[in-house]
């Protein structure tokens, strides 16, 4: 049946609190949140875990228009026939594993993909994938663990979610292209019109510990280092990685 999602929110965590601790704890990146400007970070609360991964799973290394047009099919083919969905319709864990695999390649999905939305579905009716009402009561490192068991589902997927879906406040992507790109322009030798070489990146080793002066509010200071690489190109960076 379709249904109308919330209108993404702002992180319920103090957002005054954790800016004052990332300037006082680390200078630096006081610098760059004072250039940056306000954390605007917005947080799609409403999404069940089912339906946040099925949407990483299709927009996995596909630009942001065609993920989206496969995306907005795939939920069509679910729809009742005339009913118009907006991305507002959704599906269950079983009727996804019940549909034709004609009905996924239709929606544009590759085979690799279309057996990780499968995986997906079984996943979430055999318990490995928690409900929303579960997720939220789950450890980071918890949720990490039962979510990488799915086909298709690494580490950074599963960061971003906790960072972008359930407003984890101490989520550091240490093998995220942006964030060790802005670490490198805020901390490192690189300058924004440098061509950026794996040896400009710096290892997690060292991100991880510079990064544990930031705790608890690593999501934060990652939001940031984005915001680094969105300065030096003059345009907005999303989130890119494994």
């Amino acid at each position: 049946m379709p249904r109308t999602i919330a209108t993404p929110r702002p992180p319920r965590y103090d957002i005054p609190a954790a800016l004052a601790h990332l300037s006082a704890a680390d200078p630096k990146l006081g610098k760059l949140i004072s250039r940056a400007g306000p954390f605007t970070l917005r947080i799609a609360s409403t999404q069940s875990p089912f339906e946040a991964l099925v949407e990483s799973i299709v927009y996995q290394q596909l630009h942001g228009k065609a993920a989206a047009t496969i995306h907005r099919r795939l939920l069509e083919s679910f729809a009742p026939a005339g009913t118009p969905t907006n991305n507002t319709a959704h599906f269950s864990a079983q009727q996804l594993l019940d549909c034709p695999n004609e009905q996924l390649r239709a929606a544009g999905l590759s085979h690799n993909k279309a057996l990780a939305l499968r995986d997906l579905a079984a996943k979430t009716l055999d318990g490995t994938v928690p409900t929303l009402t579960q997720i939220r009561r789950m450890s980071d490192d918890d949720i990490i663990d039962h979510l990488t068991q799915v086909r298709g589902i690494g580490r950074w997927t599963v960061e971003m979610l906790l960072i972008f879906r359930l407003a984890r406040p101490d989520v550091f992507p240490v093998a995220d292209y942006g964030v060790r790109k802005g670490f490198a322009l805020t901390f490192g030798k690189l300058k924004p019109t440098d061509k950026v070489t794996p040896a400009d990146l710096p290892t997690p080793d060292v991100m991880h510990k510079r990064g544990n002066k930031w705790s608890p509010w690593r999501s934060v200071a990652s939001w940031y280092l984005w915001r680094a690489c969105d300065l030096a190109n003059g345009k907005m960076v999303l989130p890119g990685g494994n």
